[in-house]
C-alpha cells in the first residue's frame, strides 16, 4: 500500500504507460529508490493530463503496485448532496409515499447502501468530515455548525484538482461557515459555477472531472400543502414514532418529500446532461445527505433519524447494477474512496477507509484488505449557538446492528437548546423552528405515553442505550437496566477506544470546553418566537367534495 506518491502530466501519454507504470514503481519499492528533490515539487503544467504514480515509499509486508486504481483512465466523480434528507425516504428502500425515481435509479444501476451514517447530525461538521475523511473532533473548529474551516487539513476535491482534475460546485458546498479565515481561496467544494451545464462548459477538453452539486433540499423553511397541492396523500403518511401523529404534523412531513422529491429531480436533470457528454461510463455518481431531515429528535441528534442517511453509488462498467451493501459506513469513508477510484495516495491523516473493496468485491486485491464494518461511530459538537454561554452539546456514540449507545458528555445542559433564545433559532434552538416543533412546544407538562416534549427538549442522562433491532425510533432507554448492563459496558469501551485511538479531546478530558469557545460566525434569530401566534397562523389544505381543497387550522386538527 503506498504512503506518498508524486503526479506529474506528460503530454502525449497513453495508456501504453501503464504497464511502465507498474515496473517502475516495483523497481522503486525494491531498490529504496528516491526522486531528485526538484521532481519531488513538481506541479501538473499540461492541460491533458495522465497520471505517472511514482511510489515514494511503501508499508511493509506487501509488494506495492503503482497504485489500485480500478479504471484505465482517471474516472470522473458527481458527487449529489441534499440538506437534511433522512434513510429510510426513498422508494429504493420502500416508501410507498416519496417519489425518487433518480436515486432509485441509480441505486439499481449501482449499489445500494442500508447502513450509511453521517460523521455528525449538522451541515457543517458532515460536510468536513465528507471531504477531509475526518473526524469531527478532528477537524478542530470545523467540528462546529457556523464554524471557521482549516485548510491544513487535505481534502480529496483539493488533491484531485492538483492531480490535474477539473473540480467545481453548484448551490451548497461545505457550509454554512467561513472557509476563507481558514485558509481557502474558495469554497472547499470547489469553485462556485451556476449550473452543471456552465461547468461542463467552462471545463478544458479532455480532463477529468470532479462536480459538487449541493441541493437546498429539503431544508427549512417549507411553504405549507406542497405535498397536498403535488397529490400527496395526508392518510399515507408513516409519522415517526418520535413525532405526535396529527394531520397537520403528517402535512409537515409531506411537505417534506415533497421537498426530497424536487432534490431528486435537480439530481435527475444532472444526471440527463451528463448522459449526453457521452460520458456516464467512466464516471462515479454518488447521490446522499448531509444529516437528518429538519424535525426535533432528528437533525442534530445522533439517533438514526438524525445520523443514517440515504446513500447510492453507481459506477457503470464497474459496480454490479442492484449490489445492496449493508455493512456500514461513515462518511469519512468518501474521501479514502474517490482518492483511490483515481490512482492517489491516500494521506496518512484520513481516517476513513476505502468503499473500493465493497462496491468491487470481484477485485481480489481489493476485497483483501476489506476492514470489518460492524459498527460505526457518531458525534456532535455545537450546533447552533442555542445555549448560553455559547456552550454545546457534546455527543460521542457508537452504532452497530443491534444498539446504538450514547454519552452525553454535559447532561445538565438541553439538549435542544435552552428553553430561552440566545443567539440563534429561538427557544430550543437546535430544533428548526416547524409546525411540528411548535406544537411538541405546546405539550409541555401533558406526560403521556410516549412524552413527545421530554423526547423533544427535556435533558437526558448521561448514557443512553437503545435495542433498535427491536426500538427502531430509539424511544426506550435501557441504560439503567440491570440486563443490558454487560452490553453498556461492552459499547462504552468500544467507544472509548475510538475516541483515544482518533486523538478525540474528550477522550482524555471528558468536559473539555475547546468547542465552547470557538467563535460562532453568524447572529440571528436572537428573540424568542411567539409560541401561540405560530400555531394560530399555520394552515394546511385538506380534501373537501368535488376535488375541493379546503383551509383548516392547526388548531382543528
Amino acid at each position: 500500500m503506498c504512503r506518498e506518491i508524486l503526479v506529474l502530466e506528460m503530454p502525449g501519454a497513453s495508456r501504453g504507460m501503464v504497464p511502465a507504470c507498474n515496473f517502475m514503481c516495483r523497481y522503486i519499492w525494491r531498490t529504496n529508490f528516491k526522486l531528485p528533490e526538484y521532481a519531488q515539487r513538481m506541479k501538473p503544467s499540461t492541460p491533458y493530463p495522465f497520471f505517472i504514480l511514482f511510489l515514494i515509499g511503501c508499508l511493509s509486508g506487501s509488494e506495492p503496485t503503482c497504485s489500485s486504481r480500478v479504471s484505465a483512465r482517471p474516472p470522473n466523480i458527481v458527487f449529489l448532496i441534499a440538506d437534511d434528507w433522512s434513510y429510510p425516504h426513498a422508494g429504493a428502500y420502500g416508501d410507498k409515499i416519496v417519489n425518487t425515481p433518480t436515486f432509485d435509479r441509480l441505486a439499481a444501476e449501482g449499489a445500494l447502501f442500508r447502513n450509511a451514517y453521517c460523521a455528525a447530525p449538522s451541515c457543517s461538521p458532515s460536510r468536513a468530515a465528507i471531504l477531509t475523511g475526518r473526524y469531527p473532533h478532528q477537524l478542530e473548529s470545523a467540528a462546529n455548525l457556523w464554524s471557521v474551516f482549516p485548510s491544513k487539513f487535505p481534502n480529496w476535491v483539493s488533491l484531485l484538482e492538483e492531480a490535474g482534475y477539473f473540480t467545481g460546485k453548484t448551490r451548497k458546498g461545505w457550509g454554512p461557515g467561513d472557509e476563507k479565515r481558514g485558509g481557502y481561496p474558495h469554497n472547499p467544494a470547489g469553485p462556485s459555477f451556476g449550473s452543471f451545464r456552465e461547468f461542463l462548459d467552462a471545463r478544458p477538453p479532455g480532463k477529468p472531472y470532479c462536480y459538487w452539486f449541493g441541493g437546498y433540499d429539503p431544508h427549512r423553511p417549507y411553504d405549507s400543502s406542497m405535498g397536498i397541492r403535488a397529490g400527496m396523500n395526508l392518510e399515507e403518511v408513516e409519522v415517526p414514532g418520535f413525532l405526535p401523529d396529527r394531520e397537520c404534523i403528517r402535512n409537515d412531513v409531506l411537505d417534506y418529500y415533497f421537498e426530497v422529491e424536487r432534490f431528486d429531480r435537480d439530481c435527475g436533470e444532472i444526471i440527463r446532461r451528463l448522459e449526453k457528454t457521452g460520458e456516464p461510463g467512466n464516471t462515479i455518481i454518488v447521490m446522499t445527505s448531509d444529516n437528518g431531515m429538519p424535525f426535533p429528535r432528528a437533525k442534530a441528534n445522533v439517533y438514526d433519524y438524525g445520523t443514517r442517511m440515504p446513500l447510492a453509488i453507481s459506477w457503470k462498467g464497474k459496480i454490479k447494477p442492484g449490489t445492496v451493501i449493508g455493512d456500514f459506513m461513515n462518511f469519512v469513508d468518501f474521501a479514502p474512496t474517490f482518492l483511490e477510484a483515481a490512482g492517489l495516495a491516500v494521506p496518512k491523516s484520513i481516517y476513513g477507509k476505502s468503499l473500493l473493496p465493497l462496491l468491487l468485491p470481484d477485485n481480489t486485491k481489493l476485497s483483501r484488505r476489506n476492514p470489518a464494518r460492524d459498527r460505526v461511530f457518531l458525534e456532535r459538537e455545537r450546533h447552533a449557538n442555542a445555549r448560553r454561554g455559547d456552550l454545546g452539546y457534546p455527543i460521542r456514540a457508537v452504532r452497530t446492528r443491534e444498539f446504538l449507545y450514547i454519552r452525553n458528555f454535559e447532561p445538565e445542559r438541553w439538549p435542544a437548546g435552552d428553553p430561552e433564545a440566545h443567539q440563534s433559532v429561538g427557544q430550543y434552538g437546535d430544533a428548526d423552528n416547524s409546525i411540528t416543533k411548535f406544537l411538541i412546544m405546546d405539550m409541555k407538562g401533558r406526560g403521556g405515553s410516549p412524552d413527545f416534549f421530554q423526547l423533544a427538549f427535556g435533558k437526558r442522562p448521561a448514557e443512553e442505550l437503545y435495542q433498535v433491532s427491536k426500538d427502531p425510533y430509539q424511544l426506550d432507554n435501557l441504560a439503567r437496566r440491570p440486563e443490558f448492563r454487560k452490553e453498556r459496558k461492552k459499547l462504552r469501551a468500544s467507544l472509548a477506544k475510538w475516541m483515544a485511538a482518533t486523538g478525540d479531546l474528550r477522550a482524555a478530558e471528558p468536559q473539555t470546553m475547546y468547542w465552547d469557545t470557538v467563535e460562532f460566525t453568524t447572529n440571528y434569530a436572537l428573540d424568542n418566537f411567539d409560541l401561540e401566534k405560530e400555531i394560530k397562523n399555520y394552515y394546511f389544505l385538506k380534501p373537501g367534495p368535488g376535488m375541493q381543497f379546503r383551509e383548516v387550522p392547526c388548531k382543528e386538527d
